[in-house]
């Protein structure tokens, strides 16, 4: 599961910040005027081989109470989507 303390609105508004959790990749990237965009997609392949059509996505405001938010919707996306297969 996504841990929000190991996650910084400081990395991202710099840099792509990824991480995967048992069959689950995500991506989370600034995706300017003030906005985050987390980016989800199974297993195995990297973000920039995986298929893009196929991804599931969300933004988020650029904050700390907007990365609460984005790791609280990828962590019960997992529960949901990928913690049975």
């Amino acid at each position: 599961m996504a841990e929000s303390n190991k996650i910084s609105v400081a990395y991202i508004k710099k840099v792509e910040y990824t991480g995967g959790y048992q069959g689950m990749r995500y991506m989370i990237k600034n995706c300017g005027e003030g906005m985050m965009e987390v980016s989800v997609w199974p297993e195995p392949l990297c973000y920039s081989k995986a298929d893009k059509e196929s991804m599931i996505k969300k933004q988020f405001p650029l904050t700390e109470e907007g990365k609460e938010e984005a790791v609280d919707w990828l962590n019960k996306l997992y529960t949901e989507q990928f913690a049975n297969q």
